[in-house]
């Protein structure tokens, strides 16, 4: 069941998003204004596994939180998703894989946004000869790879705080079978 709109304004726009003003009816019946957020694309979210059960994470700078610690991940700007998602593993660390596994979709911050994302798992990491990846431009200060134990002690402790990182664990976490 969706909030009939009465009528819809674009407050703002980029060319990543579109916020909206919509005037709605609210479930119980009464009129209401929501203000919606919409991705003008589907984002992707890789865990990269190393051969050595490592999960490659990068730490960069956020406009709006600060230091985060996160999986590599981007917008598709209208690309296959898969093709984006190799895309992203590229520029933000300078990593190629051979396999490659959609594992979950989702969406994000679902109360005030439409935000589609598709999460991947890839695996047969090395080093791409096509490297010059654009890590200052994306703000990433650092890629490294951590031991899944690790990265668990990450998530327990606080370190890694990115809702979209925390849910494309849980993904990848149900498809290797590190959880049940």
């Amino acid at each position: 069941m969706t909030w009939p709109i009465r009528s819809q304004r674009t407050v703002y726009e980029n060319p990543w998003i579109r916020v909206t003003e919509d005037a709605v009816v609210r479930p119980d019946g009464s009129d209401g204004i929501y203000g919606v957020v919409e991705l003008r694309n589907v984002a992707v979210f890789v865990v990269a596994v190393t051969d050595d059960d490592e999960i490659v994470l990068v730490t960069l700078d956020r406009h709006t939180v600060g230091e985060s610690i996160e999986l590599p991940a981007g917008g598709t700007d209208g690309d296959d998703p898969l093709v984006a998602a190799q895309r992203e593993l590229l520029e933000e660390t300078g990593l190629e894989a051979t396999h490659w596994r959609e594992v979950g979709r989702m969406d994000a911050l679902n109360g005030i946004c439409r935000a589609s994302e598709v999460v991947f798992v890839a695996t047969g990491l090395r080093p791409s000869p096509h490297a010059g990846h654009d890590a200052a431009e994306e703000g990433i200060r650092h890629v490294r790879t951590v031991p899944w134990a690790e990265v668990m002690r990450m998530l327990r402790g606080g370190e890694i705080r990115d809702g979209e990182t925390v849910a494309a664990l849980m993904f990848a976490s149900l498809e290797l079978g590190r959880i049940g």
